[in-house]
């Protein structure tokens, strides 16, 4: 997508980036009556929301190259900016398989509950069943409970529970917050290793520098099941067309509402005039001068735009304190055809369009299985990752939508698919990724084959992009899919409003919570009406 507005002299608002939350926040300003400018470094809008073309062997197959799925979006955000975003709901939603032939263990998680239930309970056990229910029940409370509180600036978590929570859920809100995924789980014991592994790693470690022990990851798995899209149930959806059609919705609605966005132009500083942001300087040297800076980028970027000390020490500091690098690999496939998985007899319903889950340790479910059990393996594949070691069998979320959206297939029919990687080291300790990507993503592939016999002769071009390509292709520092560690939460992530007046923050790196949501971007342009006196029209 090209540059659609020359570069302005000056703007009432200069927004950093175009991601997801940056096109939210000009939709609110420019509806404001604001004059607002969208300033972009990458050729193509959306940050990692996009829709791209990135196999050089299959050019014409479309791949959604960052985020994949629509979850977290609050429903009342999008009727206050009046889109439609195209969903498409997957049913089966999860598939848990097995590394067996047929007659061995798999879950396929899908809209018909009862039928769960009875898998669950066939595979695992009534137990468990029971676990699964009142587990889903005590999240539906909280996700109906803090809803709200997206759309509104954070409170401390203490505060948060005591305004937003039940009085029976806020001790168990504050817990869950402050505490690990593993601890909240074993609340309602489950008899299932394999099951709580799922849970564990699907939700409370996705995007996490983090292992399941660790204090925050509760906070994640919460902020995970925040799922509220009409028509869901909980379950996370496929944006028809690739996640592209989510930033290419919020921009044609800020340009009908008269803000211009202008990409391959990338902001190198934040001007400062007698104590207030003033505008920003591009990578040529020109500059827009401004009453209002908005930083959609990563809280870090931002940091590193604006002039040494304009900024309170307190937030530097803190946010210096709780920076981590990213943990996620995501390898990008072109399948010449489907999956067959060994596991799955010849009348069970498609698995694909659901997020398959192959987990270490799920051998242990298999007649005479041996070998580490799921939560010992997710523990050593941490212990790992923090000695900087590529674990020999991480766990993958893999998923391929092209089955439920052809629209994304290209015309020999290939299909898109992806290997979504939790958890790797930044970098290999004593060696590079440039020097072990290969020859991992071959290791990785022989993983699917074990569950999936021939996936790996499927593969028609492969692009991986590991935590320092992920902070390359999509500007994101360090790699990080959260921008800020989603451990972190509440006050505690970046603040809208940084110290250094006329200079806002509206990325996933605040309030609430890293992913595709859209409330920083909302929150952010909420706060800087509110300061400059002005409501929207």
């Amino acid at each position: 997508m090209g540059t659609s507005h020359p570069l302005p002299t000056r703007a009432d608002v200069v927004v950093i980036g175009s991601g997801h939350n940056g096109l939210v926040a000009a939709v609110l300003l420019a509806r404001a009556g604001l004059d607002v400018v969208v300033l972009e470094a990458a050729e193509v809008i959306g940050g990692a929301t996009r829709t791209e073309q990135p196999f050089t062997r299959v050019p014409g197959l479309r791949h959604s190259t960052g985020s994949y799925l629509l979850g977290l979006m609050p429903p009342e955000l999008l009727a206050t900016l009046d889109v439609t975003i195209p969903v498409l709901r997957r049913d089966p939603h999860y598939f848990l398989p097995t590394p067996g032939g047929p007659g061995s263990p798999y879950l396929l998680f899908g809209t018909d509950r009862a039928a769960t239930r009875a898998q669950m309970a066939a595979t695992f056990s009534p137990a468990d069943v029971a676990a699964d229910d009142a587990m889903q029940a005590e999240l539906a409370a909280l996700r109906d409970d803090l809803a709200p509180a997206w759309l509104a600036e954070p409170l401390p978590v203490e505060q948060t529970a005591q305004r937003f929570v039940r009085p029976a859920l806020r001790q168990v809100f504050v817990d869950l917050v402050r505490g690990s995924v593993a601890d909240y789980l074993a609340r309602f014991e489950f008899r299932s290793e394999l099951l709580v592994a799922m849970y564990a790693v699907t939700d409370g470690l996705s995007g996490l520098t983090a292992g399941p022990d660790d204090p925050g990851t509760g906070h994640n798995f919460l902020a995970h099941n925040m799922c509220r899209l009409p028509g869901s149930d909980g379950t996370w959806m496929i944006a028809a067309g690739g996640m592209g059609t989510v930033s290419r919705t919020f921009a044609d609605a800020a340009r009908a509402a008269g803000a211009r966005i202008v990409t391959d132009m990338p902001v190198t500083g934040i001007t400062v005039d007698a104590g207030n942001a003033s505008g920003v300087v591009v990578a040529d040297g020109r500059s827009v001068a401004a009453e209002v800076v908005l930083g959609a980028c990563d809280p870090y970027r931002l940091l590193e735009l604006a002039p040494d000390g304009a900024l309170p020490a307190e937030l530097t500091d803190r946010m210096t304190a709780t920076r981590r690098p990213g943990s996620t690999l995501k390898v990008n496939l072109a399948l010449t055809g489907l999956p067959r998985f060994s596991c799955l007899p010849d009348d069970a319903p498609s698995p694909f369009g659901a997020t398959i889950h192959l987990l270490p340790g799920s051998a242990s479910l298999l007649p005479g299985g041996d070998g580490e059990s799921p939560m010992t393996a997710l523990r050593a594949m941490w212990a790992d990752v923090r000695a900087g070691r590529l674990p020999a069998e991480p766990t993958i979320e893999w998923y391929l939508h092209t089955t439920v959206d052809p629209s994304l297939r290209d015309a020999a029919g290939h299909h898109s698919s992806a290997l979504f990687v939790q958890s790797v080291p930044w970098q290999p300790a004593g060696s590079s990724w440039s020097a072990e990507l290969p020859g991992y993503v071959e290791q990785l592939l022989a993983v699917c084959d074990r569950y999936a016999p021939g996936t790996s002769s499927l593969v028609a071009d492969a692009v991986p992009l590991a935590p320092p390509g992920i902070e390359a292709h999509f500007g994101i520092t360090g790699g990080h899919i959260h921008h800020v560690d989603n451990t972190v939460s509440f006050t505690d992530r970046m603040p809208y409003a940084t110290g250094l007046p006329g200079l806002y923050a509206g990325s996933a790196g605040c309030h609430p919570a890293g992913s595709v949501i859209g409330a920083a971007g909302h929150n952010a342009a909420r706060r800087i009406l509110t300061d400059l006196g002005r409501g929207e029209r």
